[in-house]
């Protein structure tokens, strides 16, 4: 449950302090309706401040938005950044167990980042697909260093772009039907990874 505005309104926050609180009631919100659905006075009455306040910060709504989707993209990868030094089936594993950690952990954030295609602005969407571009870059930079694949080779980058596409809709319905393990997804995932990259799993 949101905290009460006057408790909030007591607390003197440093100016990055109150950035991320904007930015945390955006994911809040954003999560839970389409991006034309939230209205930056309902972000200003949650977070306890004035609207030219969150104006000050944000001098439009597509400015928050993409606010938010940029420190969720940024959350994200360090979270799952890769661990080294781990053999590839071990890296997987792990890799795809940070994901789901971040995902269980930030499910708002989550959410509030892949609403960001449908919010119909381009400056919103590109913001959204450099996050994706920078996932899969992390990825790559990953298997191509643990298995040595060649990491321009086109097959290979169309392999994981699909993969994380398949992982993000499994994620967005677990999150939605939570009835499915953690170590089952993960399973789901991970194979489904070795099979598109070719490779024999065991």
């Amino acid at each position: 449950m949101a905290a009460n505005p006057s408790d909030r309104t007591r607390r003197r926050l440093s100016t990055e302090q109150r950035r991320d609180q904007l930015l945390s009631v955006g994911s809040q919100l954003f999560a839970q309706s389409p991006y034309d659905d939230v209205w930056v006075e309902r972000v200003a009455e949650i977070a306890g401040v004035s609207r030219g306040l969150l104006y000050h910060y944000f001098p439009t709504k597509r400015d928050f938005f993409a606010a938010v989707v940029q420190r969720e993209s940024e959350r994200m990868l360090r979270l799952t950044a890769a661990v080294p030094g781990k053999p590839l089936r071990e890296q997987i594993d792990t890799g795809i167990d940070l994901f789901l950690a971040y995902v269980e952990n930030h499910a708002e954030g989550f959410r509030a980042f892949h609403r960001a295609e449908a919010a119909g602005d381009p400056a919103v969407r590109e913001v959204y697909r450099a996050g994706l571009a920078a996932q899969e870059h992390q990825i790559l930079a990953a298997l191509t260093h643990t298995r040595s694949l060649p990491a321009d080779d086109p097959a290979l980058r169309l392999a994981v772009h699909g993969w994380l596409a398949f992982m993000i809709s499994v994620c967005l319905e677990w999150l939605d039907e939570p009835g499915t393990s953690r170590e089952r997804v993960r399973d789901l995932c991970a194979r489904t990874l070795w099979g598109a990259l070719g490779l024999d799993r065991d």
